[in-house]
Formats: C-alpha cells, sequence, structure tokens
C-alpha cells in the first residue's frame, strides 16, 4: 500500500512538473530568442544614476573669472559683427582657429566608417533640398559672418560669430536671410509684413558674453528646416524651459541639464553628430571623451542602469530611447509632410497664398507647397547600429516609388545593433528624370532663376544643379522621398515611459524582425507543444484521479470485510 502510494505521489509531481514547464514553454522562456535576449555574463550591474551622473545645478550661468563689461577692447561701439570677434580675438587667440576645424563651421564631414562626404554642404534632404545657389537663406544658422556663395572665405578668423554661442542677453539674433549677420540698420522682414527688425547693441551683448545655455543652442537647433520644430521633431523652442514631464534632463525641475552637459567640447568640437552616432554604448560610464562621442545615454547611466533586472535584461537590444521616448512633438506640433509639387499657386490678383490651420500652422505657402504637421507622434521603430549613410545624387532604380534620403543602417543578427526610435519624415519633392537622381533647386535669390521669384522650375533647377555641381539632364518630375531622424531628447520620467503592455500586449514593435516577445508572438511549435503538454498534463491528472478513485474503493470494501 505504501508503495502503491509513493508511486502515486511521484507520478503527481512529475505531472505536476509538466504542468509547470507547458507554462514556461508557452510563455516562451526556453526559446532561443529569449535567451539571446539576455546580455552578457560578463557585464556587472552597476550603480543607479543618482550615484554615477555629476550632479549639477545650471539654474545659474556657471560662474566666470572675467566680468567682460570691464574689458577695455569692449567698451566701444561695434558697427559689425566682425568687429567684435576682432575684439575677442585680442584675448581668446585660438578660439577662432579651433572653430575653424569643426563641423559647425566647415558643414562638411567624412564618415570615417563608409568614406561618404556628409555635411550640410554636401547633404541632400527633404526640407529645403540644399544649401547650395541658397546660401544667404541657410546660412543664417552659420556660426560665421558672410556666408552668402561659395566664394566665402572660411579661413578667416573675423568671420567667427562668436555672439551666436555665447550671447547671454537674449538678445542677439542674426537677419533671416543675412548670410549670418544681425541687422546693423532698420530692415523690414517679411517683406510687406511690418514687422522691422533693429539694429542690435552689439557692445552690450559683448559685455555679457558667457556659457553656451539652451537658448543659445536651440536658435538654431530648434528652427532647423526653416521654422519652428520643421525638421527634428525632438527639438523645439519648449525644450529652452521644458517642464518636468517633457524632458527630465533638461528641465529646471529635473537636472537641469544644458546642451552642453551631454555635448561636451573639445577646442569648441561639440560632441555627438546625427551623421555618425552610437548605435549600442558598450563602454558605459568609462566612455571616454577621447572615444569621440560621450554623448550616450550609457556614459552616464551605465550599462545595467535600472534596479529591476529584468528591465535590465532589455538594454542589449533595446535603445533607452525607445521606452523613455514614448512619444516626440509632445507639446509643439512637427512638421511630417512636406509637398513640393503643389508649390507655386496664386491668388486670383496673381499673389501668394498662406494657408493655416486652426492652430495658426501654415498648411500651404505658394513658396513651398503643402504641409502637414502633427502633434504628440508616436515613433517608428528601427535597428540601428550608428552608421548613416545618404542618397545625395546617386542614381536611383527606374520605377523606384519611394526614395530613402538616408539609411540607418543595422540589423537583429547586427551584435552593434539596437532597436531605435525614429521620426519618419516624408515628401514630394523635385528630381532628374533623365537620370533618375534627387535634384537641387535654386530656390532664394532675387535673379529670375530663383524659384521664388520666378516660380519657374526648369530654370530653378537648371541654376540649382549647376551650383551643385552635377550633370543636370534638363527634365523633372515629382517623387516621394523618406527621412529618418534618431530621436534623443524628450526623455519622459519612468512613470511615463513605455509600459510594459504596449510592447508585450498591443503591439508597438509589431513587424520588428529578430525579437520574440513572450505575450506577443506566436510560435507555432511553441504553442503546439506547450498545448500538447498542456494536455497530457490533463490526462495525466485524470488518469491519476481514476487510480486514487478506483484503490479507494477497493480499500474500503477490504476494510468493511
Amino acid at each position: 500500500m505504501n508503495q502503491r502510494r509513493t508511486a502515486y505521489g511521484i507520478a503527481g509531481g512529475l505531472l505536476l512538473v509538466l504542468i509547470i514547464a507547458s507554462i514556461m514553454i508557452g510563455a516562451g522562456m526556453f526559446t532561443d530568442s529569449a535567451v539571446a535576449s539576455m546580455p552578457p555574463a560578463s557585464v556587472e550591474p552597476q550603480a543607479l544614476t543618482a550615484n554615477i551622473v555629476m550632479q549639477q545645478d545650471d539654474s545659474k550661468p556657471p560662474a566666470s573669472t572675467a566680468d567682460h563689461s570691464q574689458f577695455e577692447e569692449l567698451q566701444q561701439e561695434f558697427a559689425t559683427g566682425p568687429e567684435v570677434t576682432a575684439a575677442c580675438l585680442r584675448c581668446h587667440t585660438e578660439a577662432a582657429a579651433q572653430i575653424h576645424e569643426t563641423l559647425h563651421w566647415t558643414w562638411e564631414y567624412v564618415n570615417p566608417d563608409t568614406g561618404q562626404e556628409l555635411g550640410k554642404k554636401n547633404v541632400i534632404n527633404n526640407y529645403c533640398v540644399a544649401i547650395d545657389s541658397n546660401e544667404p537663406r541657410c546660412t543664417s544658422c552659420h556660426v560665421g559672418y558672410g556666408y552668402a556663395n561659395d566664394e566665402f572665405d572660411f579661413t578667416s578668423e573675423n568671420n567667427v560669430d562668436c555672439l551666436v554661442c555665447h550671447d547671454t542677453t537674449g538678445d542677439y539674433k542674426k537677419f533671416p536671410v543675412g548670410a549670418g549677420h544681425p541687422v546693423y540698420e532698420t530692415k523690414e522682414f517679411p517683406p510687406g509684413s511690418g514687422k522691422m527688425w533693429e539694429p542690435l547693441d552689439l557692445a552690450n551683448i559683448a559685455q555679457n558674453v558667457g556659457a553656451t545655455s539652451r537658448n543659445t543652442c536651440g536658435a538654431c537647433h530648434f528652427y532647423g528646416g526653416g521654422g519652428a520644430a520643421v525638421k527634428h521633431g525632438d527639438l523645439d523652442p519648449t525644450m529652452a524651459n521644458p517642464s518636468y514631464e517633457l524632458d527630465v534632463h533638461m528641465s529646471p525641475d529635473g537636472e537641469n541639464f544644458t546642451c552642453a552637459t551631454c555635448h561636451v567640447e573639445d577646442s569648441h568640437s561639440v560632441s555627438g553628430s546625427r551623421y555618425q552616432a552610437i548605435g549600442k554604448d558598450t563602454h558605459g560610464v568609462d566612455l571616454p571623451a577621447s572615444d569621440g562621442n560621450p554623448a550616450t545615454c550609457e556614459s552616464c547611466h551605465g550599462l545595467r542602469p535600472m534596479q529591476d533586472e529584468q528591465l535590465n535584461d532589455h538594454v542589449d537590444q533595446i535603445a533607452c530611447q525607445t521606452c523613455h521616448i514614448p512619444t516626440y512633438a509632445r507639446e509643439m506640433q512637427t512638421k511630417m509632410w512636406w509637398d513640393w509639387s503643389t508649390a507655386g499657386r496664386k491668388d486670383a490678383e496673381g499673389k501668394g497664398i498662406v494657408e493655416k490651420d486652426d492652430n495658426g500652422w501654415v498648411t500651404y505657402d505658394t513658396k513651398k507647397g503643402d504641409f502637414v504637421w502633427e502633434k504628440n507622434v508616436t515613433p517608428e521603430y528601427i535597428w540601428f547600429n550608428g552608421t548613416v549613410t545618404y542618397t545625395n545624387l546617386e542614381p536611383f532604380a527606374d520605377g523606384a516609388e519611394t526614395v530613402p534620403i538616408n539609411v540607418l543602417h543595422g540589423g537583429p543578427d547586427d551584435p552593434d545593433s539596437r532597436i531605435w526610435p525614429v521620426k519618419l519624415f516624408k515628401g514630394i519633392q523635385p528630381y532628374d528624370s533623365g537620370n533618375n537622381t534627387l535634384a537641387v533647386p535654386h530656390l532664394f535669390g532675387k535673379d529670375e532663376n530663383a524659384y521664388w521669384k520666378s516660380y519657374d522650375w526648369g530654370l530653378a533647377l537648371e541654376a540649382g544643379m549647376a551650383a551643385y555641381g552635377a550633370d543636370y539632364s534638363g527634365e523633372y518630375g515629382w517623387i516621394e522621398t523618406e527621412m529618418l531622424w534618431p530621436l534623443n531628447h524628450m526623455i519622459a520620467p519612468k512613470e511615463q515611459a513605455v509600459s510594459c503592455e504596449s510592447c508585450h500586449e498591443d503591439g508597438l514593435l509589431d513587424g520588428m524582425e529578430g525579437v520574440y516577445m513572450p505575450g506577443r508572438d506566436h510560435n507555432e511549435l511553441v504553442h503546439n507543444t506547450g498545448v500538447g503538454l498542456a494536455w497530457l498534463a490533463v490526462v495525466g491528472i485524470v488518469v491519476h484521479g481514476g487510480f486514487r478513485f478506483r484503490n479507494g474503493r477497493k480499500n474500503g470494501k477490504n476494510g468493511e470485510k
């Protein structure tokens, strides 16, 4: 009798193990994909952010060892920006030479991995397309004075604009069509608007220079693409003084970081670039500035940043930004679509048209065509290893329906890749239909070839392609393009980060190859194995119960005897 009971007990235990195993297999806990998502065993947990990040209070500018208002060189009236720079260089003797070596000055960059020539001087986008022949308008965000055409003197130290990065008064502004200069005499802009731009007190601004700030960096980066919130999606004027919910790092109620807190400079060269990024930082807090880009999450937070080890297991395949940027353009709309093919429409009197939506955002402009704006946008997600290539004027295939402006490389089998959030910007722009390449238009200028003067695409494209130094067939058409922008800003608090359910139940990452998520994915073999074991467990329980019931009756009868 005891032997039988022991046998039944063992059988019951085995059935219980089968039940547990079937549940675990059904959940995907024994799959290769789940195991592959684990980080290397050699990676040791690191301390939480609060114990690693250099705490600083940027509510006040860093204390300076010099009061510029006392400098004799600055006790004068300045007629132009270059005159201010000449005065600055009497003390800061190496500053201009350092600036000359930076991407902010050259607008040129050679990707060391691909050899591709990038930078604003080379890249073609699907906003205003390219700077060639359009310099006086585009270079209003250059860190220099007078970049009006391809004859600009990049060797001149006095052409460096010190004030655009170091103004602390908030008064300094470059004129929108002044090739990088501020206004030196009263001017109206836009023409016919009645908005007058007055000359600046350059002496007062020069006497009050200081460290860079969110405002000085944002003067250009918040307005890329020709207006507020146009390009990036995660950089707009709200980031100058963001709420804690908008960005925990840059908010005065959070860490109160300036841009330079993460984008550390070395001899005026600022780390962090959209032309070459770090898809997966494997150095963590040991990442030195000499490594080229300390502007990564891991350089402060480490490789295992969270107290929950199950969440830390995600870090190997999922970028921090993916969870901590649940949406972008959270407080201000960003441009998502730009159709150049509809530009040129005018009213009955032959005047340009500007149409706006209920929020005052321009949805049509005669000069530029149709726009679509969106707010609080859920990102697209891709595998990204940090390498970016651009199409520029490379020919594309006949019959292509959509041309990628840039390609963010990476994949699930690439050990340097992780899943990143991106803004996907789409548009329709001109292309050379004879050569099957994108085309550069000459937009800005007073000459008849400028599109905003003649509204003749044939003239504008011929002049623009010549300025770019490209062969032009003389034939053009329209094609849809897509451009990707990796997201790094608007970091939400952990309470507002992407929830587990968003991915594991609601399908946020549906379509992402190379990642198996229990609760979301259905693997036929795993499913059938789990179901089979579950049914086997049920049958075993029934059989076991039947034996116990039968033997119980036998024992009862024997006892009665």
